[in-house]
């Protein structure tokens, strides 16, 4: 379901819930701030209108009829590289929501404030634009950064690890860029969470260490003792220099 009138200047975002009344919330508060709004109830709809109408942004349940929000978000993710926002009922799905096969950008923990809501979305769909812009400006700067055996390849968005390729998602290899651009340099959780996905005040810093521990099972041969992403306890992470 889309609206009648949809406004090519404004960004489109799909909100995807089973419960019609959340779905009335969402559609008034997001219009108010001057998005379109699309809609579907369940997850085989999702993917349609997702593939279809290619939305800027999507706010997806988990638990959903016919498909669950995490088999759409990975279908969705074979073809579109737009922010997903999971719904959850479940603090500990953070774990599946910001898994190795899934890729989501962000969560929100249900009841949620509409206000911080907002303000994610906000955040995710900034992030988005800067990351679009970083891609499509030529520039004469260096397009590789290497520290001890990494290796990313800013044009690919590419990483190798003693050579070999490694496949990470679009967030967590801005993370990994976020440390590596700045060698042996602790950078705190809070830092990351407004630097990497854009928001300051409203962040979970749970989320970050999830997508860290998700980087440590692609590139490190022991994540129970990492030599390239390291933890500087109660402070935050950083990439060895040597």
């Amino acid at each position: 379901m889309e609206n009648e009138a949809m406004d090519k200047d404004k960004k489109t975002i799909l909100i995807v819930d089973d419960e019609q009344h959340i779905v009335d919330i969402l559609v008034y508060n997001l219009q108010k701030e001057g998005y379109n709004t699309l809609q579907a109830n369940d997850g085989l709809t999702a993917v349609d209108i997702a593939l279809s109408k290619k939305p800027d942004l999507i706010l997806l349940d988990i638990m959903l009829p016919k498909m669950d929000g995490l088999a759409v978000c990975k279908r969705i993710r074979h073809t579109l590289n737009v922010p997903i926002l999971m719904l959850t009922a479940k603090d500990e799905e953070i774990d599946k929501i910001l898994g190795l096969e899934l890729g989501a950008d962000d969560y929100v923990t249900k009841p949620f404030s509409v206000r911080e809501l907002m303000a994610r979305i906000k955040a995710n769909l900034r992030k988005a634009e800067v990351s679009l812009e970083e891609v499509e400006e030529k520039t004469e700067m260096a397009n590789k950064i290497v520290v001890g055996d990494l290796t990313l390849d800013l044009d690919k968005f590419e990483v190798q690890v003693k050579g070999e390729v490694v496949d990470l998602t679009l967030r967590e290899f801005e993370v990994l860029k976020y440390l590596a651009s700045q060698p042996g340099q602790v950078i705190t959780r809070e830092v990351l969470l407004e630097k990497v996905w854009g928001y300051e005040y409203y962040g979970d810093i749970r989320t970050v260490d999830v997508t860290v521990r998700r980087i440590r099972e692609k590139i490190e041969k022991d994540t129970s003792a990492p030599k390239i992403l390291i933890t500087k306890r109660g402070v935050g992470y950083y990439i060895s220099a040597r």
